[in-house]
């Protein structure tokens, strides 16, 4: 008998264990008992993989907030590459987090451990020079958009375009009515989705901006309502306690969940800049992004940016789509502002570039992860 396929994993975040469990599913269709281990969250656990460390351990958003993590970081670090030299895998797929999963990819590799970075970091946008660092560490990379991997084939970087896992899973219409009443939301009502992001850091700075801006809006729109997606117990008390110091006079509905529902159910959209900017794009919500770090982050981010926009939609479309508040723009004057312009238009034209994109990057990525991580495999 043979071995089992066994496959060593590490996601960083939310968005990572989405994508880690549909590349389960995708590899199980081909190895049904194809073995995972590493560091997952609760979807990828669902599907079977041991995890190591809580995935909330990689979660660090910032340049700077990052340094006080380092020691843990490194740990982890050290003692994943021990266990994955000591019982080396088939293969080893390293989920975004590029500042911890490509230094592991490195050392992994020289180990002899064939590795595959899945979703390609933004060297096309910032500190151009670490494909090179990416090539050291990985046997191939896989991209999201179209345009990553030219940049990657002009290097000669090992990559496939597999497109986006979310542009598969959401249709390219979405229902508000139905999601409503999943939420239990009053459908007579218009409704905001507030999404101040899925990370401690995220929510410190952009909770209370948030909230002032649904106080402006709703002296402008009295019949607005607000629904927040929560991503777990810890954002949630982090959202009560900012609003109970900020606007306890509001009314929010507080949605234990990710932010899709919330977002198919809602109106307009002020959300963090991240992934959940280009699942609002595919389910066809107009948005505002904003977003802040530390003054010392910004900075450094600043002095290091290639590209002229933050959010996805923007960079897909190579064109303002969606307003970008960043930092000192990110006050509640502004955001109201914006999203009161959305409120008040007829957004079609901005809805059929959002169905366009949509069709751009809608190309059955689990099952194309799946298979050139597989073919990889197979290249000895």
């Amino acid at each position: 008998m043979t071995k089992p396929l066994r496959i060593g994993i590490v996601a960083g975040e939310i968005s990572g264990d989405i994508l880690g469990a549909g590349f389960m599913k995708a590899v199980r269709e081909q190895y049904p008992d194809a073995e995972f281990v590493g560091i997952a969250g609760p979807r990828m656990q669902a599907e079977g993989c041991d995890t190591l460390f809580d995935m909330e351990e990689l979660a660090v958003m910032g340049i700077v907030e990052v340094l006080g993590r380092l020691p843990r970081l490194f740990k982890i670090k050290a003692e994943l590459v021990k266990f994955f030299t000591d019982n080396p895998p088939d293969v080893f797929v390293g989920i975004d987090a590029p500042d911890f999963n490509l230094r592991l990819e490195r050392d992994l590799k020289l180990a002899g451990i064939k590795t595959v970075h899945y979703v390609s970091p933004s060297v096309w946008a910032w500190r151009q020079k670490r494909i090179f660092k990416i090539e050291a560490a990985t046997n191939l990379v896989l991209a999201f958009l179209p345009f990553e991997k030219a940049f990657y084939d002009k290097f000669n970087v090992p990559c496939e375009f597999i497109g986006h896992t979310m542009a598969d899973a959401i249709p390219l219409e979405t229902d508000k009515v139905t999601a409503q009443h999943l939420l239990e939301l009053d459908s007579n009502k218009r409704w905001l989705a507030v999404l101040p992001g899925s990370r401690g850091g995220e929510m410190e700075l952009l909770a209370a901006p948030f909230i002032e801006t649904c106080r402006l809006l709703k002296q402008t729109h009295p019949e607005l309502g607000f629904v927040v997606a929560l991503v777990n117990q810890k954002r949630r008390e982090q959202f009560e306690k900012a609003w109970q110091e900020t606007a306890p006079e509001l009314d929010f509905v507080l949605v234990d969940d990710t932010a899709r529902n919330v977002m198919i159910a809602s109106d307009a959209v002020l959300l963090a800049s991240g992934t959940v900017a280009l699942e609002c794009m595919l389910v066809k919500r107009p948005m505002v992004v904003g977003y802040k770090v530390k003054p010392l982050t910004a900075w450094l981010a600043k002095r290091m940016l290639k590209t002229k926009y933050v959010s996805l939609p923007n960079i897909l479309a190579d064109r303002e789509l969606v307003p970008e508040l960043l930092q000192d723009d990110c006050t509640p004057e502004k955001l109201a502002a914006e999203v009161n312009r959305f409120l008040e238009a007829d957004n079609q034209a901005l809805m059929e570039e959002f169905t366009r994109l949509h069709q751009l990057i809608r190309c059955n990525a689990d099952d194309k992860a799946a298979a050139a991580v597989l073919k990889l495999l197979e290249s000895q």
